[in-house]
């Protein structure tokens, strides 16, 4: 009788939290310590007040969580937009925080395999990085065309480009100037076009970054893959006696197809797909 009351008691503290912490935009948050105390039986029942499916569900983004770990993972290929119900979620994930933290946490991986390195090459190591939601942030643009809900606009984004005045993405632009002090050379390798290189260089100046080794750009009239062509180009690096200590890029074309090296790093890009 007395087990009974606990779990019914325990039950009322966590629906009393839940009534508590709801905001006017329909987010809510258990707090910590109702977590702490209630931890083994909580997801049994939260399952009847916020279900994994069913109109609550969808409101809440499960759903759309689910379709981000798809896309992380390179399972959802080939996608061209947005789910438009999930233009409000990826919007405030890019906004809110998690990406931030989500980017930190791969740059924290990356900078501590840089520190672990035995560089013995005679400065010859190179780490790999892409352009796009890598380096620079393009949420300026994107903030303003539904995050990925809208079809992509080669023009529109063209022009934005040119502009030269998208932002650094803080976690990346650490790791680049870590790289530098351990004696390892940024290489940057982008599928921008050639007539945007003189715009991504100065972008990538404006931003902070200094004292790359090379920036490498798609020639204007290629006609291979994202994956293909940036597969060459590191070829071609290896074959002039670099050493690839590190690759990182938002999209899995950035680091798939040989030689990817020596180890590779995927930071978060729920807004778009390149094949």
């Amino acid at each position: 009788m007395a087990a009974a009351k606990n779990k019914l008691l325990a039950a009322a503290v966590v629906l009393v939290a839940f009534l508590a912490t709801t905001t006017s935009s329909g987010a809510w948050r258990i707090p910590a310590e109702v977590v702490d105390e209630y931890a083994a039986p909580l997801i049994h029942m939260l399952r009847p007040l916020a279900s994994s499916g069913g109109h609550l569900g969808r409101s809440a983004g499960v759903p759309c969580d689910s379709w981000r770990f798809a896309v992380e993972t390179n399972n959802a290929r080939d996608w061209r937009t947005v789910p438009e119900h999930c233009e409000w979620y990826v919007g405030n994930y890019m906004m809110g925080g998690h990406y931030a933290e989500d980017s930190k946490a791969v740059v924290d991986e990356a900078v501590a395999y840089a520190e672990s390195l035995n560089l013995t090459g005679a400065g010859k190591e190179v780490w790999v990085f892409d352009v796009d939601e890598t380096t620079l942030s393009n949420l300026p643009y994107y903030a303003k065309h539904g995050f990925g809900a809208e079809p992509f606009n080669s023009k529109a984004f063209g022009d934005y480009a040119k502009e030269a005045n998208a932002p650094a993405l803080p976690e990346t632009l650490r790791l680049f100037n870590r790289l530098k002090s351990l004696g390892i050379k940024p290489v940057i390798l982008t599928g921008r076009r050639e007539d945007k290189r003189e715009a991504t260089a100065k972008n990538l100046e404006r931003a902070g970054y200094y004292g790359y080794e090379k920036l490498l750009v798609k020639p204007q009239d290629a006609r291979v893959s994202s994956m293909v062509f940036k597969a060459g180009e590191r070829k071609k690096l290896e074959d002039a006696g670099y050493i690839i200590v590190g690759n990182i890029g938002d999209q899995w074309t950035d680091i798939l197809g040989a030689p990817e090296g020596a180890r590779t790093f995927k930071l978060p890009d729920p807004m778009y797909y390149v094949g």
